[in-house]
């Protein structure tokens, strides 16, 4: 690829709404993280095309006891990333909860612990504005319609400048419903500009919706809006939900997500430039101010010269992982608040996972110990050494396909001692579990696993057990959740029982492209 160019998307994995903000000449995004342990993953750039994970904001989901299971379409929805007053402050809404906040000092921390600024059913996607010109705060944020029968509109609240509380009852300040076509407003990110409020907000629906601009001389209104960026011609659908952000040198850039089925939402970076005039509702827009124009004049862009920002070495989240020490890099996450030993350390390399004593220990997707990453959003091979160390009747562990669908391949422990290679997998709507192939002995409990991931999602499992990879089972589509991007996982677990059940060791994780 030409270097002085970059293509969409720049995070090609399920970094589902993400927001951005710069700091100096560094760049930081974060984005939703909803059921899952650690929450909140933190990115940093300094050219908006190259990013990496340098830590996660929320260490574990209040109130604790909500999510020892997993839930994995609720939790922390649509974040909004902002510094002021020398603090970085991340807004989310729980739809279940209502609005929180943490803020810290420095990106790695320490962060506060959550802190819930609004309580209440359906409150979602959350962005405040210190309005350095008169010294107010306020708060924005939309509503979903399955926690509180409310869609289509956006809240407005003044807000106390400490982040700490609300100084009203909040206004509808955008009713989409008066506005002819549009549909499940959701996602704004508040901003000021130009003498003008700004809120930039998506709606149409994730699959096939576009991002509107919205503008207006006081917070609480009127607003006359615009449409900004939609897929027209391209193969880019929905192009939406995402923040704005200036470099130092005066270029404003856009990110968003495109939703990728199985692949979740993977973000795109869009030039923007500020246009003067332009169509509205109101004879007032054509007087004064200018409109952000997104994109390719308002369609996205597939390839586009970089940012001018200077030149960075090529990087992007982590995947492999050699485990050392048994610890696992900051690109893993527990399908629920993880329990105490659930992973141990020790003197040597591999993740040694506990097999933890579950009912539900033939579905993986009730499991709170699963540790995961995002489905890579390119056709890949997926590899991992596993060794069951447990002796554990029924104990098992493996490397997982997961979405309201799954399948897995690994090893199993049989009642005579000896240890199995299984291959298993259930339907979205199936209660259990089936074998996808016939078991097959596994002589010293060790296994090299694989899955090939090709378009589509379409997951081909092999394993070699001392004689070669061979291939098991027809070939798996995977599914997301409703919310959610399909995730990798690896896990432990033993049927209930008394006493420790063991654990198994996994080794040298790698995700290479195919």
């Amino acid at each position: 690829m030409n270097t002085e160019t970059y293509r969409n998307p720049i995070l090609d994995a399920d970094w589902s709404d993400p927001d951005v903000v710069r700091v100096g000449d560094d760049f930081y995004l974060t984005a939703s993280s909803f059921g899952r342990a650690p929450g909140l993953p933190l990115l940093h750039s300094r050219d908006l095309v190259n990013w990496t994970l340098v830590g996660h904001a929320l260490e574990r989901l209040e109130p604790a006891e909500e999510f020892e299971r997993p839930r994995h379409d609720c939790g922390v929805w649509a974040p909004s990333l902002r510094y002021h007053d020398e603090r970085f402050w991340i807004f989310w809404g729980d739809p279940d909860q209502g609005i929180f906040q943490v803020n810290a000092p420095e990106i790695r921390g320490p962060w506060t612990r959550p802190h819930l600024l609004k309580a209440g059913k359906g409150l979602i996607d959350p962005c405040p504005l210190w309005d350095d010109e008169t010294g107010e705060a306020y708060l924005v944020h939309a509503w979903a319609k399955s926690r509180s029968g409310i869609k289509n509109r956006l809240t407005g609240h003044r807000m106390h400048p400490d982040g700490t509380g609300l100084l009203d009852e909040g206004k509808v300040i955008v009713d989409a419903d008066r506005i002819p076509g549009w549909f499940t407003l959701e996602g704004p990110k508040l901003y000021k500009h130009d003498g003008w409020y700004w809120i930039l907000a998506p709606a149409g629906s994730v699959e096939t919706g576009w991002q509107g601009a919205f503008r207006s001389r006081g917070f609480f209104g009127p607003y006359e809006e615009k449409i900004v960026l939609e897929q027209k011609d391209t193969d880019v659908n929905g192009p939406h939900q995402g923040g704005w952000v200036r470099t130092a040198t005066g270029e404003d850039w856009f990110l968003h997500f495109q939703q990728r089925g199985a692949y979740g939402r993977v973000v795109h970076l869009q030039p923007m430039r500020w246009s003067h005039g332009g169509t509205s509702r109101s004879s007032e827009a054509e007087s004064g101010g200018g409109w952000p124009v997104l994109g390719d004049d308002g369609a996205p862009v597939a390839e586009h010269r970089r940012p001018d920002l200077p030149p960075q070495p090529p990087a992007a989240p982590a995947t492999d992982d050699d485990f050392p020490g048994g610890r696992y890099g900051r690109q893993w996450q527990w399908t629920a608040n993880p329990g105490d030993g659930w992973a141990t350390q020790h003197s040597g390399d591999g993740l040694r996972l506990t097999c933890v004593r579950s009912s539900d220990a033939h579905d993986p997707r009730k499991l709170p110990s699963v540790l995961t990453q995002r489905l890579p959003g390119a056709p890949c091979t997926v590899e991992v050494e596993l060794r069951l160390d447990s002796d554990e009747p029924g104990a098992r562990a493996g490397l997982a396909v997961l979405g309201d669908a799954f399948g897995w391949i690994g090893l199993q422990r049989g009642t005579d001692g000896t240890a199995h290679l299984v291959h298993r997998f259930a339907e979205a709507v199936a209660d259990a579990e089936r074998d996808a192939a016939h078991p097959r002995l596994a002589p010293e409990g060790r296994a090299r696993l694989r899955i090939e991931i090709g378009a589509g999602a379409r997951c081909r499992f092999s394993a070699d057990t001392g004689d070669g990879f061979r291939p098991s089972g027809p070939v798996f589509a995977a599914t997301p959740w409703r919310w959610v991007g399909a995730l990798l996982g690896l896990f432990a677990v033993a049927p209930t029982g008394q006493g420790h059940a063991g654990a198994a060791t996994f080794t040298r994780f790698r995700i290479s492209p195919s």
